[in-house]
């Protein structure tokens, strides 16, 4: 499957989700197409920085209907499984040796406001809405969690798991989740440039080394905690909680826990 495009300009490579149908929505095959197209970026000289974007009014809707209904059936095993492809997708993103910028028009829930935030830099458009909305449903973001921490402070991450409320473009920049408001008439514009200065005012080792840094500094071992957080992933999706929550949320029921 084509779920992604992919150009590249003045030493950008730009990945853009392209599965409009399902306004972005992940499952299995998109997760492994973006961590495909990532690593294909990896090695190419040429390229000094990654752009991901989206085609279409939605970023990424979180995770698509068939796949919620595929986890109700999964085992433990695979579950678990499942867990460990998300989770490295979003270390490969966050450990990049090359910085990544995420460009958000519209909403990013879930599974998409953590693919939005787990990279070095996000520019939204005013009328963006984020929101880690698992709980909602009986579930939890564990994975994005570990990189969250990172980001903002223990009580903001924990008000929005927790809640799973959805917030505003200006709230994600007051929390730090994301480096600026950008018009959506001059994002793509303005967000090209930002990078070609980037690139342009800084050494790519030292990007590079930078980014490994932030990786090892404050942690006792990332893969530990990626570990322990697929662990928690895929246990949370055999618990009643979730299995109720993702069969009201399918057939677009009201629930109140």
């Amino acid at each position: 499957m084509n779920y992604v495009q992919t150009n590249v300009k003045d030493r950008i490579g730009y990945i853009i989700l392209n599965r409009l149908e399902k306004r972005n929505a992940l499952n299995a095959e998109f997760v492994n197409e973006l961590k495909s197209t990532l690593k294909s970026y990896e090695d190419q000289n040429e390229v000094r920085a990654i752009v991901l974007k989206s085609s279409g009014e939605t970023f990424c809707a979180g995770a698509d209907l068939e796949y919620l209904q595929q986890l109700q059936n999964y085992t433990f095993e695979e579950n678990l499984t499942d867990s460990h492809g998300l989770a490295a997708l979003f270390k490969l993103i966050y450990a990049f040796p090359k910085p990544v910028i995420t460009i958000v028009n519209g909403p990013a829930i879930a599974g998409g406001c953590g693919l939005a935030t787990v990279g070095d830099f996000c520019f939204a458009s005013p009328a963006s809405t984020f929101g880690y909305t698992e709980a909602r449903i009986g579930f939890i973001p564990a994975i994005v969690t570990i990189f969250l921490k990172k980001k903002v402070n223990e009580t903001i991450s924990k008000k929005l798991v927790m809640t799973g409320e959805t917030f505003s473009a200006a709230k994600a920049f007051n929390y730090g989740l994301i480096t600026e408001i950008v018009e959506p008439d001059i994002m793509d514009a303005y967000v090209h440039e930002w990078v070609v200065k980037l690139i342009h005012n800084s050494s790519s080792n030292s990007l590079k080394m930078i980014k490994e840094m932030y990786c090892t500094l404050g942690y006792t071992s990332l893969d530990e905690d990626i570990r322990y957080a697929c662990y928690m992933n895929a246990t949370a999706r055999e618990t009643d909680d979730c299995k109720k929550g993702i069969s009201a949320f399918l057939s677009k029921q009201k629930i109140s826990w």
